[in-house]
């Protein structure tokens, strides 16, 4: 036997993990033979899964900063004892107090093992009814990192706000370009020049989420609203490169962590059309060449009117949020009466902030 005396929770841990495995390859294959679309899902490939050190079988912490755990070394299972850094344990025994701890993991990362500490906190979301609340809209891009627009029901604007970095965007401009003209001398396998692109990228992505939350928390918001982004597939070219490089997801994931804390919401509108309809309702926009413009950031409207693309998409993705909320909480009688007045709002699609003012003017009549 390779681990000798393999203490059982270990073992009962690879047992569950294996069964988890082979129980979602089952579901996966009998979905994929009720429709087969697509590539047959592959055989699930064993991973590398730490298990829980659980406490006092595994894990003993015996001081402030000293702790001793069970691992398999000299081709047994034995006690070792470890050494925390004072300024990590401190962090924890500073902001981690009111939660509560759960049993840590031995990570390893490169040629380095680590004790990860996870931590459970329960917190209450806001409930606050959908006439009542305040909620930031963002509009994630490429040029302009976030374009977030602070919104009310009744459609008023509190707030407008610009995230650029242009500084980050342009090192990483840079940073690809090194990598292509690499590529046109023949390179293949450049991970240093990856590692640094990603690096780069990964700043942008958290500067990013911190500047959405800044923005909530000054606010008060009750509900951070993002577009529902769907980045899958390959991307071939610089400009599609550079999409693949945009880390929306990692940003709207960030933000959710952070929100949740803070008992903020957070939703997903659909996506299609938030940047091309002009949020006063006079149709598409022109872009770029087609609009008379050098950039994508301004975009003119069909009634001649020139604004800024992205805070127009963001006034779009909170109006969309707000008409969904609305809609569910009328019934169905006065629900088909308002989409009967403004058909618009029956569209997610084709909804924009000026459909939402109209919204709100209807049931203002009808109320009256």
């Amino acid at each position: 036997m390779k681990f000798y005396k393999m203490p059982s929770y270990i073992r009962r841990g690879a047992i569950n993990e294996a069964i988890g495995k082979v129980s979602s390859y089952m579901g996966n294959l009998s979905n994929w033979m009720k429709n087969p679309v697509g590539s047959r899902p592959s055989y699930p490939k064993a991973g590398f899964i730490y298990p829980a050190m659980y406490r006092t079988v595994m894990y003993d912490q015996t001081g402030r900063y000293t702790a001793k755990i069970k691992v398999y070394i000299r081709n047994t299972w034995d006690w070792i004892n470890v050494d925390f850094k004072k300024s990590d344990m401190d962090y924890i025994y500073r902001r981690c107090n009111e939660r509560k701890q759960c049993a840590p993991t031995l990570q390893k990362r490169g040629k380095e093992w680590f004790l990860d500490f996870p931590f459970e906190e329960k917190v209450k979301l806001s409930d606050n009814s959908v006439h009542d609340q305040t909620i930031v809209a963002v509009d994630l891009g490429i040029n302009t990192a976030a374009t977030v627009s602070v919104m009310r029901p009744d459609g008023t604007i509190l707030g407008r706000h610009f995230c650029s970095l242009k500084r980050e965007t342009d090192h990483l401009r840079h940073s690809i370009n090194r990598i292509k003209k690499a590529q046109q001398h023949g390179n293949r396998k450049m991970p240093r020049l990856w590692a640094k692109a990603k690096g780069i990228n990964r700043d942008i992505a958290t500067k990013t989420a911190n500047f959405i939350m800044e923005t909530a928390v000054l606010y008060n918001a009750d509900v951070v609203v993002f577009e529902h982004l769907d980045r899958k597939g390959k991307a071939r070219g610089s400009k599609k490169q550079r999409l693949k490089l945009w880390r929306s997801q990692e940003v709207q994931s960030i933000v959710t962590n952070k929100a949740h804390r803070l008992g903020m919401r957070i939703s997903h509108v659909n996506a299609w059309g938030t940047s091309k309809l002009a949020y006063d309702g006079s149709g598409y926009v022109l872009r770029g060449r087609d609009g008379g413009f050098s950039t994508y950031e301004l975009c003119r409207f069909q009634n001649g009117k020139t604004y800024n693309c992205d805070l127009s998409a963001s006034y779009n993705i909170g109006a969309r949020y707000f008409i969904r909320e609305i809609l569910k909480s009328l019934d169905v009688n006065s629900r088909l009466l308002v989409e009967a007045k403004v058909p618009q709002c029956s569209k997610r699609s084709t909804s924009t902030l000026s459909t939402l003012i109209n919204l709100n003017a209807e049931l203002m009549s009808l109320a009256a």
